[in-house]
């Protein structure tokens, strides 16, 4: 792993991956998201891992993707090609990832849970869907996944609007399993990664393939046509101005 991704085995059968960045407060680079595609991978080929458990660093679970590695990349007509391939392998992993949430998970920080069996959030922790305010458009299966557990009107308003909302509104919009103490959710996090872990393997992938089964090919369709208009919109000029505003704060 590079420092930006570290990787552990916490328990047995279980494998932490931590986002770890905490001086930008976890926001995911492209050498963040090879980190994090290298880390799932691993967990994916070694057959002693049978749980992921996904978090960040300092009191942080990710404040999204680095703008200013975005513009970046933007400037250089380059297309989010690495945070899709990470999107693709969190959304096709056999092996069940829990996420443990504290502190601010924006963007993608908010979109990946939707391809994560089971998480939890602390209490205080805030979510953001910000891809309409940054001249963006929504990513991660989102605009197919987020209508499906929260609802049509919730998920406009979570993805057209793009407020800040806390972890009560995430569990009420299907994003979490539970709200938990401030400063407690990995350690639920982990009794939950622990416990499917102590499962029969074989079962418990059997069941998360199952349970994707109906879903699973236009998840992928989804990712892939969002990330066709993603990438066009980074390059436009209401991106440019709102990564310019946003880098001058």
């Amino acid at each position: 792993m590079n420092g930006s991704v570290l990787s552990e085995i916490v328990a047995a059968g279980v494998a932490q991956i931590t986002m770890n960045r905490p001086e930008r407060r976890n926001a995911l680079d492209r050498a963040s998201y090879a980190g994090l595609i290298e880390a799932i991978t691993a967990a994916e080929a070694d057959e002693s891992i049978r749980a992921v458990l996904l978090t960040g660093a300092g009191n942080c679970f990710t404040s999204g993707n680095d703008i200013k590695d975005f513009a970046a990349a933007a400037a250089a007509g380059e297309g989010p090609r690495v945070a899709i391939d990470f999107l693709n392998a969190i959304a096709t992993t056999r092996k069940p990832i829990v996420a443990a949430v504290e502190g601010f998970a924006v963007g993608i920080g908010t979109t990946m849970l939707l391809h994560c069996d089971l998480a939890f959030a602390g209490a205080t922790a805030s979510f953001r869907l910000p891809f309409v305010t940054l001249g963006l458009s929504p990513e991660g299966g989102s605009s197919y996944l987020l209508p499906l557990v929260a609802g049509g009107k919730r998920a406009a308003e979570l993805l057209m609007l793009g407020e800040a909302f806390d972890a009560a509104t995430a569990a009420e919009a299907g994003l979490l399993n539970a709200v938990v103490p401030e400063g407690t959710a990995l350690e639920h996090g982990l009794a939950r990664a622990k416990a499917l872990a102590a499962l029969p393997p074989q079962s418990v992938a059997l069941t998360k393939m199952l349970l994707k089964r109906g879903t699973a090919e236009v998840v992928a369709e989804t990712i892939a046509i969002e990330a066709d208009h993603f990438g066009r919109r980074l390059r436009s000029a209401e991106a440019m101005a709102a990564f310019a505003a946003f880098l001058k704060k």
